[in-house]
């Protein structure tokens, strides 16, 4: 091969080199934000009880790379406090439209502190393990739940009495 055919390759090789390094963005994936808040209220953007408008497109929040953390603000449950715990991360917030289904004068079936069964259930295959309730909540409201004292509480949906769901989709 000449010079200039080695040239005019190596030409070609940085020009489709140099694009593919662009799409790695410095900014977090907004969708995949509205992703993490629709599995943490169980309820897609416009559903009841889930988020009632996607995150603003227009936001340019830096790439996290640790998981996001997510919890609701205040005792209503209307919104989302998503946060990234990296060192000078950001946080957000996101409105829901509540958890409707817990009404203020539905009584608990779960109060906190109690011993439950975690369910997890998928197709052809469902494990259950006891835990306890770091929440309390009425049928079909979502709370934190954990398996021992130094486990990561996960979130649930209470099924009956004693029972939470935990949704694999």
């Amino acid at each position: 091969m000449t010079t200039t055919r080695l040239l005019a390759a190596a030409l070609v090789v940085t020009a489709v080199a140099v694009p593919l390094q662009a799409q790695s963005s410095p900014f977090h994936d907004l969708v995949a934000i509205d992703r993490a808040v629709t599995a943490f209220t169980g309820a897609g953007i416009g559903e009841p009880g889930g988020a009632t408008l996607p995150v603003d497109r227009r936001l340019r929040l830096a790439a996290c790379r640790s998981p996001l953390s997510l919890d609701w603000q205040g005792s209503r449950q209307d919104t989302v406090l998503v946060q990234c715990p990296d060192a000078g991360g950001w946080r957000l917030f996101v409105a829901t439209s509540g958890n409707t289904r817990q009404g203020p004068a539905a009584p608990p079936a779960i109060a906190r502190g109690e011993a439950v069964t975690i369910s997890v259930a998928g197709d052809g295959f469902s494990v259950a393990q006891s835990g306890e309730a770091m929440d309390s909540g009425a049928l079909g409201a979502w709370i934190r739940v954990r398996t021992g004292a130094r486990a990561t509480p996960i979130r649930a949906r209470i099924e009956r009495p004693g029972l939470v769901i935990v949704p694999v989709d």
